[in-house]
């Protein structure tokens, strides 16, 4: 198993007390699979993503990523457990904006440097259609372009898992499209994706759709 939620809760401090956004969460997902997690907004889905990319300690429950308890090792270790496992596609980009496009690829290198990553930022930069904006800072970019490069960036250290955060919630159909395809490729080839949406057809890649409500998956 790639990634295992178990039991998830996770809860935040509020003016009127705890708010729970995840409430007993349970989840596998396996090589080669695309699950999409959908529901409203609100519902603990960007939470649960966060959650399972190690970036958010959850309450209660298990998180197990790549065979590591990722909230039971340290934080050097979960660190370089998501580096070397995890890629993240979020709705806003999340580029740098001083960055050029081929720098704001290889950002992930910073962490995890390897043998040939120019190379394959390259191949990738390519891939996504992005080779005459290398030197284009985001300001300069298209939505779409920007999804893209972030797209690159997530695949640069060939992650075993992708997560994605309403990665078309802010493209037109066509880049939307794109985006979506890649993800299927991505899974197809082995890797892993979790994908979170409020949106109906985006689903319709995924090999599973899971609907969450309230903190729960239904």
């Amino acid at each position: 198993m790639l990634l295992t939620v178990d039991h998830v809760t996770r809860r935040f401090a509020g003016p009127d007390g705890s708010v729970t956004a995840l409430d007993g969460v349970s989840l596998e997902v396996m090589p080669g699979e695309f699950v999409a997690v959908r529901g409203p907004s609100g519902c603990g889905k960007s939470t649960l993503l966060l959650t399972a990319g190690t970036l958010l300690r959850p309450t209660a429950g298990r998180v197990v990523l790549d065979g590591v308890d990722a909230y039971g090792v340290g934080i050097t270790e979960r660190r370089l457990l998501r580096a070397r496992s995890v890629g993240f596609v979020f709705q806003q980009f999340h580029l740098l904006p001083y960055l050029s496009v081929i720098e704001n690829i290889l950002t992930p290198a910073i962490a995890m440097p390897v043998s040939g990553t120019r190379e394959r930022a390259l191949r990738l930069a390519e891939q996504f259609g992005l080779t005459e904006r290398l030197g284009h800072r985001p300001a300069q970019l298209s939505t779409g372009e920007k999804q893209r490069t972030a797209l690159a960036r997530a695949l640069l250290n060939q992650p075993k898992l992708l997560l994605a955060d309403e990665p078309t919630g802010n493209l037109d159909p066509e880049n939307g499209r794109v985006v979506l395809e890649a993800l299927a490729e991505f899974a197809a080839q082995g890797g892993g994706v979790l994908m979170v949406t409020h949106e109906r057809n985006v689903g319709d890649r995924a090999n599973r759709v899971i609907h969450m409500v309230r903190g729960q998956l239904a």
